[in-house]
């Protein structure tokens, strides 16, 4: 979701007490930050379907054909990791305005991180920033349980030079009350992309380096007396020799979408589902094609997912909040 440039960031957040004290003049009124759209380049090129050289295939007759997600979420710059609530009304995304810039710009330009926006009479409002931090950090949306959201974050005190997990709390009407998941899950168990059932007891996670057949797999955890079990591989029906990560559970706990390189020929990352039966989880299908990626999914079982718009050469042009409404 987010590639951190490390040492710069960190040099960043090392003299960030500097640069606010020579960007700060208590005798100025304070200036508000721009918006999105001012955010954008002004030579940013909006994508759409008919410009699309890789457009989404859906190989599934459970779903219509993918289309980008109405209203004001998408514009000309990156929407990426989308989170949606379970009643498919509010939701959650990663922002950042050019996907050219590098991280250590993207940290002090004032609209790179993490949004959300309500659907209110079936129309989706103007996507308002989430601030979930007292200083500098990139942060990215993971997974919603109730009123818990849980984020990505590159900031200081991290566990991890590569980015710690965070939760947040929602309380009269405002996101709070941030805090580090903890050394367990961030240090010990070194969890990647992850989402939990909803009475968030079980974590799906991805994660590499500690085992498994290639590349990152699927593990998954139980959270018992307030600690999390030792992480448990979803084993080869589910993981192959490739990248499987990005995991997503349906609220009803019974299917797990995820990603995977495509194994039909087509280009890019591809979404997966695996169904959870009285035997465990069955072997994955591939359901949408061609640079689709970070499934949501709400009650439904509509499926939400980023796409990247990519040149012919394969240079990345923007990316876009994509929707599978199921039939």
């Amino acid at each position: 979701m987010i590639n951190y440039n490390k040492a710069m960031i960190k040099l960043l957040f090392l003299f960030s007490p500097i640069l606010l004290i020579h960007c700060e003049n208590p005798c100025d009124p304070p200036i508000p930050p721009p918006t999105r759209e001012e955010a954008i380049p002004s030579d940013a090129v909006k994508m759409t379907p008919a410009s699309d050289n890789f457009a989404p295939v859906n190989h599934s007759d459970e779903f219509y054909d993918p289309v980008p997600l109405g209203g004001p979420v998408n514009t000309a710059g990156a929407e990426d990791a989308p989170v949606m609530s379970p009643d498919g009304n509010t939701f959650y995304f990663f922002f950042t305005p050019d996907v050219d810039v590098l991280p250590e710009k993207q940290l002090l330009d004032e609209v790179t991180g993490l949004w959300w926006s309500k659907k209110i009479n079936g129309s989706w409002m103007e996507p308002e920033r989430i601030i979930l931090n007292d200083d500098l950090s990139l942060d990215g949306p993971l997974c919603l349980q109730g009123d818990t959201l849980w984020f990505a974050s590159f900031r200081a005190g991290n566990y991890l030079d590569d980015g710690d997990v965070y939760i947040a709390t929602y309380d009269n009407g405002k996101w709070g009350n941030w805090q580090n998941a903890g050394q367990q899950l961030n240090q010990e168990f070194n969890i990647g992309e992850m989402y939990t059932s909803a009475d968030g007891n079980t974590m799906y996670f991805h994660r590499g380096e500690f085992g498994g057949f290639g590349g990152y797999d699927l593990w998954s955890t139980e959270r018992t007396n307030g600690n999390w079990t030792e992480p448990l591989n979803l084993g080869e029906t589910v993981n192959s020799e490739f990248d499987d990560g990005m995991p997503c559970l349906s609220p009803d706990g019974n299917e797990l979408w995820f990603n995977r390189i495509s194994s039909s020929g087509y280009t890019g990352p591809a979404l997966y589902r695996s169904v959870k039966t009285d035997s465990g989880w069955t072997a994955p299908v591939e359901m949408i094609s061609n640079f689709a990626g970070d499934p949501a999914i709400d009650s439904l079982g509509n499926i939400y997912f980023t796409h990247h718009f990519y040149s012919q050469d394969i240079e990345m042009i923007e990316a876009d909040i994509y929707v599978a409404y199921r039939k």
